[in-house]
C-alpha cells in the first residue's frame, strides 16, 4: 500500500465524472451508475476527514445537468434526498461541516428544507467542510458576486473604486475557505465545465480516467502523490520559491 505523502492539499475539489460510462460499460441504467458513486463519496470523505485535509468540495450537479434527460435528473434530485436523509446524522457524528452552494431556490421545497435543516445541524462542527456544489456554475456564482457589489455601490455603502480583486472574492460562494490546492477529475476528461473558476485560478489540476465509481484509496493517494511533487510557484519563479521553503 502507498505511503500517504507527507506535504498535503489543505483544499481538494473534484468532478465526480464517469458514473453513466460506468454503468453503461455493464449494460446497466445510467442512475446504477450514481448509486453506486454515493459509495465513492463516502470513501472519500472518510480520506480526507482521516488525513486532516481541511476542506472537500464535491461537484455533484452543475447548472448545465438540467439538460440531461429528465428521468436521470429527476433520479439524481432523489438521490440527494436520500443522500441527505441517510448521511448527514453520520456526517454530523464524525464532526463533518456540510455546506450546500449553488442556486439551491431551483430545487423542490422538500430539498431545499433538508439542505438548510443538514447545515444547522452540522454548522458548529471542527473537522472537515464538506461543500456539495449543486446547481452551481462558476459564471453563475461571479454573476453573483457582480450583483452584490453593484448593490452595495447602489445602496451608497461601496466606492466604485474600492472594488479590486479582494472585494471581488469576498462574495463568492467559499469566501470564507481556503481556495483548492488540488483539483481531480475522474473519467478522463481534461477541462473544468464551469466548476469554481475564479477560486481553481492557481490551482494544481489533476485527470485520471478513472471512472468515479472506481476511484479507489489508492487513487486518490496517486492524486495526493501528484500534488506533493508540484512546485506551486504562484507567480515567482522556481528558485524564488526553493529559496524562501
Amino acid at each position: 500500500m502507498t505511503d500517504i505523502p507527507s506535504r498535503l492539499p489543505r483544499h481538494i475539489a473534484i468532478i465526480m465524472d464517469g458514473n453513466g460510462r460506468w454503468a453503461k460499460q455493464r449494460f446497466l441504467p445510467r442512475y446504477a451508475g450514481h448509486k453506486v458513486g454515493i459509495e465513492t463519496v463516502r470513501r472519500v470523505i472518510r480520506l480526507c476527514a482521516e488525513h486532516h485535509i481541511e476542506v472537500l468540495t464535491l461537484f455533484a450537479f452543475s447548472s448545465e445537468n438540467w439538460r440531461r434527460p429528465q428521468q436521470e435528473v429527476s433520479f439524481l434530485m432523489d438521490l440527494f434526498i436520500t443522500a441527505l436523509q441517510q448521511e448527514v446524522n453520520n456526517l454530523h457524528k464524525n464532526q463533518v461541516r456540510l455546506r450546500i452552494i449553488g442556486a439551491r431556490e431551483a430545487f423542490p421545497q422538500k430539498l431545499q428544507t433538508l439542505i438548510t435543516e443538514a447545515e444547522a445541524l452540522t454548522a458548529s462542527n471542527s473537522g472537515l467542510t464538506l461543500v456539495i456544489a449543486a446547481n452551481y456554475g462558476g459564471h453563475w456564482d461571479m454573476v453573483q458576486a457582480t450583483k452584490n457589489l453593484a448593490e452595495q455601490v447602489k445602496a451608497g455603502q461601496l466606492q466604485l473604486q474600492e472594488i479590486n480583486e479582494t472585494r471581488f472574492r469576498t462574495q463568492l460562494c467559499l469566501a470564507d475557505l481556503p481556495e483548492p490546492d488540488l483539483f481531480i477529475r475522474t473519467g478522463g476528461e481534461k477541462r473544468i465545465s464551469n466548476f469554481l473558476l475564479w477560486q481553481l485560478a492557481y490551482t494544481e489540476l489533476y485527470f485520471t480516467d478513472t471512472l468515479w465509481p472506481d476511484f479507489s484509496k489508492n487513487h486518490f493517494i496517486q492524486a495526493l502523490e501528484s500534488f506533493a511533487q508540484r512546485q506551486r510557484r504562484f507567480g515567482r519563479t522556481g528558485d524564488q520559491v526553493e529559496k524562501n521553503a
